[in-house]
């Protein structure tokens, strides 16, 4: 299941349209093909909706869903994607407006809405509401199948979470199409299942299970493909993040490509742990790939920087000193696109 290419969409994105827990409402409006109507953001009504975030989309900023329902829409996403994925109290009445209004109700936050008695005495035939984080179903412990593979299987990893890897992931599907190169984008969160249909999420299934999961989607698609691009999750560096390793196991990468964000030097929400220079977690995230040899040797192929928060010659140094620093390719492949990444997965073995 994915986003309707058919029906008008309205983004709800309080408070995060311009913070990092608005990603999915973000990711959606730069990459979604659906036709979307209305942003919703108490904060930022009247806005210009390219000026505030430089994604080349023209869609309107409004106050709420009331105010949003003469444009029409059919299906409201919850845009956020808050820490422990909870919905903030304050977006009930939203919510209930828009199925009120007769809109269908995507949700992509642990809370699961289709089972709560309240919001479906709103419903009216033809409307539903989609729990995206689910558990799939007839899961088992991952056994390494995927090194058995033939194809490409490219795993984006970060030095700290929400910084770019589904973006990067995207970008690298995108690039690896137009040169006629059978490529598959494989979702592993709530924001890529929304835009692409095909994945799972992998923080809605049992740790024992979470590698097993990602190795039935990688062996599901990995004999159709001459690469995968997996969708990286969380951060080895991250105190609280525990998808980046299953994410690792159950896929049995052949290339790694690590993304941070320029000038970042400690962990966004623990200031208390450092990242360290990034040759060391590139050392790093290649020793744990390869299990210090009990796994093949997975090379980090090369380094997608953020660079959003920089000019565009501003941006060009800084790809300049990571390159030089790390001997590495190196872009900001939502920037410039990813070219050069791809370049470097192609060319090695």
């Amino acid at each position: 299941m994915r986003l309707p290419l058919n029906k008008k969409i309205a983004i709800l994105l309080h408070e995060g349209l311009t913070s990092a827990q608005g990603k999915t409402g973000l990711s959606i409006l730069r990459y979604s093909e659906s036709p979307i109507v209305a942003v919703i953001d108490r904060e930022c009504p009247g806005k210009s909706f390219c000026e505030l975030t430089g994604i080349k989309r023209d869609v309107p900023i409004l106050p709420s869903v009331a105010a949003a329902l003469k444009y029409q829409p059919e299906v409201l996403v919850i845009g956020i994607a808050p820490k422990g994925g909870v919905i903030p109290d304050d977006y009930w009445p939203d919510i209930k407006d828009a199925l009120t209004g007769g809109m269908s109700l995507v949700n992509g936050l642990h809370v699961q809405m289709a089972n709560m008695t309240d919001l479906q005495a709103l419903l009216k035939p033809g409307q539903m509401i989609w729990d995206v984080r689910k558990e799939p179903s007839n899961l088992e412990i991952a056994s390494g199948l995927a090194s058995t593979l033939p194809c490409r299987r490219v795993l984006t990893v970060g030095t700290d979470m929400a910084i770019g890897k589904m973006s990067t992931s995207l970008e690298l599907h995108w690039s690896a199409k137009l040169r006629g190169i059978k490529s598959k984008f494989l979702a592993t969160g709530q924001t890529g299942l929304m835009l692409e249909g095909d994945g799972v999420a992998l923080d809605a299934v049992r740790v024992d299970f979470a590698a097993g999961a990602v190795e039935q989607l990688v062996m599901r698609f990995g004999q159709h493909y001459d690469i995968l691009q997996i969708e990286g999750q969380g951060s080895l560096l991250h105190p609280g993040s525990t998808a980046t390793l299953p994410l690792i196991r159950g896929s049995q990468p052949t290339h790694l490509i690590l993304v941070h964000q320029f000038g970042q030097t400690h962990n966004r929400n623990n200031p208390q742990f450092p990242i360290p220079p990034l040759p060391e977690v590139i050392k790093m995230y290649e020793m744990v790939a390869s299990g210090v040899g009990a796994f093949a040797k997975v090379p980090v192929a090369g380094v997608a920087l953020n660079t959003r928060n920089l000019d565009e010659n501003a941006a060009k140094e800084a790809i300049a000193q990571i390159t030089d620093q790390t001997g590495l390719p190196c872009t900001d492949p939502v920037r410039f696109d990813a070219g050069i990444l791809l370049d470097a997965v192609m060319k090695s073995n």
